[in-house]
């Protein structure tokens, strides 16, 4: 039986909806972007090393954004399964998709944590470390994988939170851990002296939280689907449905470890440790661009997910319509005042005036192409709403992959160090291009019973 917080996903105003649930998972993923900006604002001004501290921290990118497209490969496969489910009507099958991912965030874990503490100091000079700036690395790093567990956990099963209608309870997940790191994060740096072990150490303690928050949660009668154990045996095909609609957002968060490895390869080489110290601040603006649009497009996609399942393809094109026009405005305006006032944005990372004045420099031309990103980032999470793996993944794989990666190393033989930050807006207007004309070509075809069936068969 249905409880009102699902139901209504398929009965409400959409207008209200997308309110309802996207501005506390906008508010949510702003808040929980301030784990890393907040630790770079502080550590860019420890006295004297700031600068180093921050190209530091800065090179450990790759290894935290693969923690978390591990956790993004369950909760974005599983999420939009079970919203799928529970607009069925299917709790019990909803409930062991959770049951499943849950597992699979756990065995993650364990491996992520082995694999990199192992490996961690060459991989460390591969993301672009050097003499200078290893010992931040690898103190900052160390510490961060103790929290592997908790990282996993808070953002893998928070998104089951938000699928079935309760955004606001999924934002308080967020905004604990969040408020506590910002808290922590100037005593331990400052008052205690502790440097980047001390941001460190505020984040790992500030996930713990988050996690204990969504564990509580999830396995209370408040939750619509229960997390249980008899539920988190694994079950093949569900297994299989899971992966195969989580690899795309799992490609879009783990190649951008890839990305940031050969562009920092490729700044080390061209430019030197300023250079790899310019793309920390650069990763920390494209945040601030993308993480609230992808707040938002996980808001609204419950809505398509639900209304899929039940079969109501106006609600669903509708709804589609709406984010795609919101992303769209919304990228627009930030990324060209970002381009008009580059040094108000690289202020808020460091005082060092070489930092400044490069940043000053390269940030309108790396960011130039996000200007129209906002279209595949609604279109994107549109597929995904809708359990469209292969079209969602093609999209993944073509900026990064195929475009970005082989344009990083190809554009500075031409251009020297410039053409690491030329290689960005090329991808994204390239892959943007892509993304428009495969939903024009693909839409009116995906919203149809026989697609829906098709999905559905998929978890069966």
């Amino acid at each position: 039986m249905q409880s009102h917080a699902d139901s209504r996903l398929g009965t409400e105003k959409i207008s209200k909806l997308m309110v309802q649930l996207a501005l506390p998972s906008v508010l949510a993923q702003v808040v929980n972007v301030l784990y890393n900006i907040v630790d770079r604002i502080y550590i860019g001004r420890i006295p004297n090393v700031g600068a180093a501290a921050l190209t530091g921290v800065g090179v450990t990118f790759p290894i935290i954004s693969i923690i978390a497209a591990f956790s993004g490969f369950s909760s974005g496969g599983g999420a939009p399964l079970a919203s799928i489910a529970l607009g069925q009507n299917q709790k019990e099958r909803a409930e062991k998709i959770l049951g499943n991912c849950t597992t699979m965030l756990l065995c993650f874990s364990a491996v992520l944590i082995t694999f990199f503490l192992l490996f961690q100091e060459p991989l460390l000079y591969l993301f672009g470390a050097s003499s200078n700036t290893i010992g931040y690395s690898s103190t900052y790093i160390t510490i961060y994988l103790a929290g592997t567990f908790f990282v996993q956990l808070a953002v893998g099963l928070n998104t089951f939170i938000s699928c079935q209608g309760q955004a606001r309870t999924a934002m308080l997940s967020v905004l604990i851990g969040a408020v506590v790191n910002i808290v922590l994060d100037p005593i331990f740096i400052f008052i205690f002296d502790m440097g980047v072990a001390g941001a460190a150490c505020a984040t790992v303690i500030s996930q713990a939280l988050s996690a204990a928050w969504v564990l509580r949660f999830l396995t209370s009668d408040k939750s619509v689907i229960r997390l249980r154990i008899s539920r988190m045996k694994p079950n093949k095909s569900l297994l299989k449905s899971i992966m195969a609609l989580g690899i795309s957002p799992f490609i879009m968060q783990s190649t951008e470890s890839a990305i940031i490895i050969v562009m920092n390869h490729g700044l080390q080489v061209y430019g030197g440790d300023l250079y790899v110290g310019s793309m920390t601040i650069l990763q920390s603006v494209t945040q601030l661009i993308f993480v609230p649009v992808s707040g938002f497009t996980n808001g609204v996609q419950p809505i398509i997910s639900y209304n899929f399942g039940a079969g109501s393809f106006d609600r669903v094109k509708q709804t589609i319509k709406r984010m795609i026009s919101i992303t769209f405005c919304v990228t627009f305006l930030y990324v060209l005042t970002a381009m008009l006032f580059p040094g108000v944005f690289a202020g808020l990372f460091t005082t060092d005036p070489e930092l400044l004045a490069l940043v000053k420099k390269v940030l309108p031309v790396f960011i130039a192409g996000m200007l129209v990103f906002g279209l595949q980032s609604g279109i994107q999470s549109s597929f995904l709403g809708l359990g469209q793996a292969k079209v969602s993944l093609f999209i993944a794989l073509l900026r990064k992959v195929f475009l970005l990666i082989p344009l990083a190393l190809i554009l500075p033989r031409f251009f020297g160090v410039m053409g690491v930050y030329y290689a960005e807006p090329v991808a994204d207007v390239l892959s943007v291009t892509t993304a428009v004309t495969l939903f024009l070509l693909n839409i009116r075809k995906i919203l149809s019973k026989e697609t829906l069936a098709k999905v559905t068969d998929s978890e069966d």
